[in-house]
C-alpha cells in the first residue's frame, strides 16, 4: 500500500519541481520583465530573481541599453530641387518597458520606420548649402522631432547624427566650380583692397615729404643708394622736379614769344 502510494505521489513531484523551476527566472541588470496576468498588464519586475506562475502569467523581456540603429540611405529632395541620398544613425533606449510592449507592436521597427520618414521631413525643408554646413542643426532638429513623436511608446531618441550626403557626379562637379569661382572672387577682393591701403599710406608719406623739402632730398640720396648697391650697368641722375619744372615754363615762354613775334 505505502509502495503503490509513493509511485503515486512521484509524478506529483516532479511536476511541482518542474513548475518551480519554469516559474523561475533572472534578469540582468539591463533588463525589465513586463508581466501579464491572464492576458492583462500587471507590472514591471527586475532586474534579479523573478517568479512568473507558468500557464497563468507572461513576461516579456525588455532591454533598456542604448540602441544603435542605422537609417538606410534616403532619397531626399532639397528645397532647391537637389537629389541628394542621406544615411543617419539614430540612438535610442527603452524608458518605460510598459509602454514599449503595450503601445506599440514592435518598437524597434516602429522607429526605424519614423526616423526615415522624418529624415526625409526635414531635410526636405532646407537647400543643400544647408545640409553641407548646418549638420549640427539639422541633427537637433530631427533628434526633437523623433523624441516627442517616440514618447507615448515610452523611448528617449538620445542622439541622431547625419552620416553622409552622396551627391551625383555633375552635382560635384557643380560645387567645385562654384568654390574655385568663390576663391577667386576673395583673392580679387582681399588684391583691391590691399592696392587701397598701399594707396592710402602712398597719399600720407607724400603729404609727410612735402612738408619738408629737405626730406625729399633725403629720400633721393636713399633711392641711389638702393640703386648703386645693386649690380647694374644703369645710371641714374637725380635731377630736382622744380628744375624740370621751371625748364618746361621757360620752354611755354620762349614759344608763345615766337608765336607773337610771326607776322
Amino acid at each position: 500500500m505505502m509502495l503503490d502510494l509513493q509511485f503515486g505521489l512521484a509524478p506529483l513531484l516532479v511536476l511541482l519541481i518542474f513548475l518551480v523551476v519554469a516559474s523561475v527566472k533572472i534578469l540582468r541588470e539591463y533588463e525589465r520583465g513586463v508581466i501579464f496576468l491572464l492576458g492583462r498588464f500587471w507590472r514591471v519586475k527586475g532586474p534579479g530573481l523573478v517568479i512568473v506562475i507558468p500557464g497563468v502569467q507572461q513576461m516579456v523581456k525588455v532591454d533598456l541599453r542604448v540602441v544603435t540603429m542605422d537609417v538606410p540611405p534616403q532619397d531626399v529632395i532639397s528645397k532647391d530641387n537637389v537629389s541628394v541620398k542621406v544615411n543617419a544613425v539614430v540612438y535610442f533606449r527603452v524608458v518605460d518597458p510598459q509602454k514599449a510592449i503595450i503601445q506599440v507592436e514592435n518598437y524597434l521597427m516602429a522607429t526605424s520606420q519614423l526616423a526615415q520618414t522624418t529624415l526625409r521631413a526635414v531635410l526636405g525643408k532646407h537647400e543643400l548649402d544647408e545640409m553641407l554646413a548646418e549638420r549640427e542643426k539639422l541633427n537637433l532638429d530631427v533628434q526633437q522631432i523623433l523624441d516627442a513623436q517616440t514618447d507615448a511608446w515610452g523611448i528617449k531618441v538620445a542622439n541622431v547624427e547625419i552620416k553622409h550626403v552622396d551627391l551625383n557626379e555633375s552635382m560635384v562637379r557643380a560645387i567645385a566650380r562654384q568654390a574655385e569661382a568663390e576663391r577667386e572672387r576673395r583673392a580679387k577682393v582681399i588684391h583691391a583692397e590691399g592696392e587701397k591701403q598701399a594707396a592710402q599710406s602712398l597719399l600720407e608719406a607724400a603729404e609727410m615729404l612735402s612738408r619738408e623739402p629737405a626730406a625729399m632730398q633725403l629720400r633721393y640720396l636713399q633711392t641711389l643708394t638702393q640703386v648703386a648697391g645693386d649690380r647694374t650697368s644703369t645710371l641714374v641722375f637725380p635731377v630736382p622736379v622744380d628744375l624740370i619744372g621751371q625748364l618746361m615754363g621757360q620752354a611755354g615762354k620762349s614759344r608763345d614769344a615766337g608765336i607773337r613775334a610771326e607776322p
